[in-house]
């Protein structure tokens, strides 16, 4: 895939045209009114405007005002293998993306990207809170929160030491560069509705590790997809398992729970380390700027106890792996799992197979839309591990649950959690790792997550 190797600067004066007005695009509206630019205004479903400026919709003449552009600023959400980009830039128009566009002239050595199907915003966090604590200025951003190149976080103003920056598979797509550090967490199959398969999911999410200006890339070595995948990592890989520095004590402060994200805070530390940051390599230096980290919300986060019932809202795992990761931070509990939502068309017999196999008693709980495939997925799994289930139940005492409890469907997300805090009495845990996003039922992850918690709340 060729990437447009233009910058923001190189934009002043052009005829630019900005497709989708989400969150980046209005930061993309507000970056080249800084430039003096007035750009042209496409979306696929047109957004109320308060401040009056006209908004074409896509299939309504947007696409044909694009086409009279010099350059085009597409938002992440709108895939790169659609018709009309494929149209725009057979009209030598390039169709690029904002943060592309900032890499191209940002100071690549201070810059570091994090990829991953997961637990690339828990890296990217760690990252950050580690460099402000050990004493630099530092902006993490890109698909974690806030744009590096949007005047109203006045983030582009240069004024930081480092960048750490959360890259979707969306926003790699659009990458002419990459820093020469890249961190890769994990990866699994995941929005191939936006890349058209999963080998190109992988391509394109992996694209960040080798563009021009790509030195070295560390990565999850506990995942076989990524050590399968080694020519996509750039030009060398610096691998870190779970199991790496089995003394180092400079996490502790971080609180984190689970291998998963003590894999992700040693690579988080090893990519500072590559980046020559001053103090990543000091282990007592690194424990006191660990000191006062706050997880991300709706990451396997405690929400409250009712009655010995632990609830848990990890709302942001809308994959496979994260809720495989999230089973696996509770070993021994008694969990009782709510998963399910919008479909995406993802692979969910590991996702079976797995809880089918968890040692400790487990009860799934599924929701809409998805649920009746989990279920169905859960039940094939069960039936293929029957005879090891009746052994296994068979040496428990006569007071104990099986291992794997079995499955219900629920119509929402408030009956599900009511049903799973009466099964995990007396000291289980309530799990919501949904392993699909929230599209349809919430506006997104945090308001999943806010009704959860106002469940939990209704029991108590």
């Amino acid at each position: 895939m060729t990437r447009a190797k233009l910058s923001w600067s190189d934009l002043a004066g052009a005829k630019v045209g900005i497709w989708g007005l989400g969150r980046e695009g209005h930061a993309n509206l507000r970056k080249l009114g800084s430039l003096g630019v007035e750009p042209i205004l496409v979306d696929d479903h047109p957004p109320a405007n308060p401040d009056g400026r006209p908004v074409l919709a896509t299939s309504e003449g947007g696409l044909a005002a694009l086409e009279q552009c010099d350059v085009v600023v597409k938002t992440p959400g709108l895939s790169r293998y659609r018709p009309e980009v494929a149209r725009l830039s057979g009209l030598g128009i390039p169709v690029v993306g904002g943060l592309g566009l900032w890499l191209a002239e940002a100071d690549l050595r201070r810059v570091l990207c994090v990829t991953g199907t997961k637990g690339k915003s828990t890296t990217s966090s760690v990252a950050g809170h580690l460099l402000a604590h050990l004493g630099y200025r530092c902006m993490v951003g890109g698909n974690i929160g806030a744009s590096p190149y949007d005047p109203a976080e006045d983030s582009g103003s240069g004024d930081f030491d480092y960048w750490v920056i959360e890259v979707s598979s969306y926003q790699a797509t659009d990458l002419p560069y990459s820093p020469p550090v890249v961190a890769v967490t994990s990866l699994h199959p995941d929005h191939l509705d936006w890349h058209g398969g999963v080998e190109q999911y992988y391509r394109d999410k992996l694209s960040a590790c080798s563009q021009p200006g790509a030195e070295l890339t560390v990565a999850n070595a506990d995942s076989d997809l990524l050590t399968e995948r080694v020519a996509l990592l750039g030009p060398r890989v610096e691998w870190v398992s779970a199991d790496d520095d089995p003394g180092a004590d400079w996490m502790e402060p971080l609180w984190l729970p689970g291998r998963h994200n003590r894999r992700n805070a040693l690579i988080a530390r090893r990519s500072l380390v590559a980046m020559g940051v001053p103090g990543a390599a000091d282990d007592a230096r690194l424990r006191a700027a660990a000191a006062g980290y706050q997880p991300l919300p709706s990451r396997l986060t405690s929400i409250g106890t009712v009655s010995g019932v632990t609830f848990v809202d990890d709302s942001l795992s809308t994959n496979v792996l994260p809720t495989l990761a999230a089973l696996d931070s509770f070993p021994g509990r008694r969990i009782a799992l709510i998963v399910g939502g919008h479909d995406r068309g993802i692979d969910y017999a590991p996702l079976a197979v797995g809880i089918v196999a968890r040692p400790a008693p487990t009860y799934v709980l599924t929701l809409p839309d998805n649920g009746p495939r989990i279920r169905a997925e859960i039940d094939q799994a069960a039936l293929g591990h029957q005879a090891a289930l009746d052994q296994a139940a068979r040496k428990l005492a006569p007071d104990q649950a099986p291992p794997f409890a079995g499955v219900t469907d629920c119509p929402d997300l408030e009956s599900a959690v009511a049903a799973a805090y009466r099964w995990a009495k007396p000291d289980g845990v309530v799990l919501l790792s949904p392993a699909a996003p929230s599209f349809g039922q919430f506006r997104d992850y945090r308001d999943r997550g806010e009704a959860f918690a106002r469940a939990m709340r209704a029991i108590s």
